[in-house]
């Protein structure tokens, strides 16, 4: 049975309604407002798809619908979600680095043993790769001289391979010494910003 409803007092209203789901199939009544007038249907009124409405189910309980979002609207809920997650994924991440920082020092002072021992880490790794620049300059000098008895043809494959592998060694350990100064920059700018958080989570100076 479709009922139809417009334009009338609540008193009507809700006698319609009382009547409607004294029926044997129960009715879902739709209401929403139209120009300043209530509107009601079951089914819902075409007018009530894209407005705020009010569902009345069987047995009278009333539950609000708000009205459906435009792509825009949707689009702009979805960055705010992906925001709030990110801005609580990051107070988060904060607050464990603070946990960790007040666990892991005790003075100031062994922050900067922290960041002492930090340094003289990439400095003793530094001194390594520069032992093994060295050792594959000295291996490279060694194929070079191998490589000049096939001057008039291919070096065998082997020759090859190992000259290969030479040149890769002694380009990354290039690279690791050349790292080596912005890496000890990097260090000296974490632990004084360690330093700096520590001094505001215990007001210590």
């Amino acid at each position: 049975m479709l009922l139809k409803l417009s334009n009338f007092s609540t008193t009507t209203f809700a006698l319609l309604l009382g009547i409607t789901f004294a029926l044997p199939v129960a009715a879902k009544i739709t209401c929403c407002d139209i120009n300043g007038k209530r509107t009601c249907g079951d089914p819902a009124p075409p007018q009530c798809l894209d407005k705020a409405k009010k569902v009345f189910d069987k047995g009278g309980v009333a539950r609000d619908v708000e009205r459906p979002l435009t792509q825009e609207e949707l689009a702009a809920r979805e960055a705010e979600k992906v925001r709030a997650a990110e801005e609580k994924k990051r107070v988060e991440e904060m607050a464990r680095r603070d946990r960790a920082l007040k666990d892991s020092y005790t003075t100031e002072n062994d922050i900067d043993k922290a960041r002492d021992r930090a340094i003289t880490e990439i400095e003793k790794n530094a001194e390594q790769a520069k032992n093994r620049l060295e050792a594959a300059e000295k291996k490279k000098l060694k194929l070079d001289q191998e490589k000049e008895f096939y001057s008039k043809k291919p070096a065998p494959a082997n020759l090859q391979s190992q000259i290969r592998d030479n040149e890769a060694e002694i380009a990354a350990q290039q690279k690791a010494l050349q790292q080596k100064d912005a890496d000890i920059e990097v260090v000296k700018v974490r632990f004084e910003a360690d330093k700096k958080r520590y001094r505001e989570l215990t007001g210590k100076k």
